[in-house]
C-alpha cells in the first residue's frame, strides 16, 4: 500500500521531525485507518548514488479522514513533504 507525506506533527512554531502525518491511498475513514496501527512504513531517498531508507511505524489515527501519525526512526528532510511513502 502507498501513502503520501502531508506534513510534520507539532505545533505552530514547534514542529517534531522525526513525526509525520501520512494519508494512505484508499482510506477515508477513522475506522479503516485504525487497522493500519503498527505497520511498517518505509522512505526512501531521491538520491541517485546512494538511495538510503528511512523507516517508522504507525503509531495512530489522525483525525477523521483516515490519516496516521508515524514515529520515524531519525528525522526527515523537509524535501519528503508530498512525497510517496511504502507501507508495509
Amino acid at each position: 500500500m502507498k501513502g503520501t507525506i502531508t506534513a510534520f506533527r507539532g505545533t505552530r512554531r514547534v514542529k517534531k521531525g522525526n513525526q509525520c502525518i501520512i494519508q494512505a491511498e484508499k482510506v477515508a475513514k477513522k475506522e479503516e485507518a485504525e487497522k493500519l496501527v503498527g505497520k511498517i512504513v518505509t522512505w526512501k531517498t531521491p538520491s541517485k548514488k546512494e538511495p538510503k531508507e528511512i523507516k517508522g511505524k504507525i503509531t495512530a489515527v489522525h483525525g477523521g479522514n483516515g490519516a496516521v501519525r508515524v514515529l520515524f526512526e531519525k528525522g526527515m528532510p523537509g524535501q519528503s513533504l508530498g512525497t510517496e511513502v511504502k507501507i508495509e
